[in-house]
């Protein structure tokens, strides 16, 4: 894979102020996130002609200590400005408080990766996800997932529907151009996209494979949509590689699941799953590819998310580049029949046929 990004055309003294935002960072995101959950940004915005730090206080129970050393941080990272002892809200701190995108992303990052990536470096040295420590004692987050904090269950979740919902409704008419029968939704986590199946097409059967905990979860939500007659489990270890998907699929459908693992297992999941689909069946590939998006903050995100599979998922994963994925799907005796980019908030299916 040949690989070109970036350019290194700042001056040196924006440079060294760039890296002192890094050096910061830790520090600076805790002061927004304050900012926020304190209600201090909500307030300031309710004053469109600005607040003072001391009517701040009075109207929040805080100390004009606390809520000065927090707006001032917050003058640096622009989410306030200050006129005559007034502060008012940037573009920057509304998107902080306002945007559920920005939300999902800081919430998960606090819930779910901000301890753990302490130890980020042992996960490098060992390939394992050594920050997963701070929540139990398991190899992967997804066999502990349905026993983590409650506060950490419901960011994760969060984020992962988050990207999906947007998804979802873009995809299906892809899915269903060709009238599929029989679907198997790998890694099928909730049961959200087969229950969305369903609702989609009153004739197709859904079969979700996945680990019994996750399962039990997504009998729980096809039950309480009505679903239990055409969508029904398939408990599977998906790292068992000789252990067979159930044959004859029409679809082999796989959302968000890929980048859970390395490339290693990708390419016996997508040998597995080639199998699985009938002569005329397809495979579809629904991912985010840091290289095919179109904003930079979305690279820059799904670089950082990279980290929180390396840290606390799995130890062996990432938001991977296309050309990698590609790749695999050509050694796993498949090929790109169709390739759709800026799907949701930064999909790409890529849709696969047996060679």
């Amino acid at each position: 894979m040949s690989v070109s990004y970036g350019e290194d055309k700042k001056s040196a003294l924006q440079a060294k102020f760039d890296a002192q935002k890094i050096a910061f960072a830790p520090i600076m995101f805790q002061a927004s996130l304050a900012l926020r959950n304190l209600g201090i940004l909500e307030l300031i915005k309710k004053h469109r002609k600005g607040i003072s730090i001391k009517a701040i206080a009075e109207e929040l129970n805080l100390s004009v200590y606390g809520v000065k050393v927090l707006l001032e941080a917050g003058l640096s990272l622009e989410l306030v400005i200050v006129n005559e002892d007034k502060y008012k809200l940037t573009k920057t701190g509304w998107y902080i408080l306002c945007d559920e995108l920005t939300r999902v992303n800081m919430d998960f990052t606090q819930d779910v990766n901000y301890e753990g990536m302490f130890s980020l470096e042992d996960s490098i040295k060992e390939g394992k996800p050594t920050g997963l420590k701070v929540f139990g004692d398991w190899p992967t987050v997804y066999e502990g997932l349905a026993h983590l904090p409650e506060k950490a269950k419901e960011s994760w979740f969060a984020f992962d529907h988050y990207y999906s919902d947007y998804a979802f409704p873009e995809v299906l008419p892809l899915v269903f151009k060709n009238k599929p029968r029989r679907i198997l939704d790998v890694g099928g986590n909730t049961g959200k996209f087969s229950i969305q199946c369903a609702k989609h097409n009153p004739d197709v059967k859904v079969t979700i494979l996945d680990l019994p905990g996750q399962l039990n979860v997504a009998y729980e939500n096809i039950e309480s949509n009505g679903f239990s007659d055409r969508i029904d489990g398939h408990p599977l270890n998906l790292l068992d590689h000789d252990n067979a998907f159930p044959q004859g699929a029409d679809i082999v459908w796989m959302s968000q699941f890929l980048d859970c693992f390395s490339q290693e297992d990708i390419l016996q999941l997508l040998i597995r799953s080639a199998n699985a689909i009938n002569e005329q069946g397809r495979v579809y590939i629904l991912e985010t590819y840091w290289d095919d998006q179109e904003f930079e903050a979305s690279t820059y995100s799904l670089h950082a998310t990279s980290l929180y599979f390396t840290n606390i998922a799995n130890g062996c994963s990432q938001m991977y580049h296309t050309e990698d994925m590609l790749a695999l799907i050509e050694k796993a005796g498949l090929e790109v029949e169709e390739r759709v980019s800026n799907i949701g908030v930064s999909h790409t299916l890529l849709i696969c046929k047996k060679t």
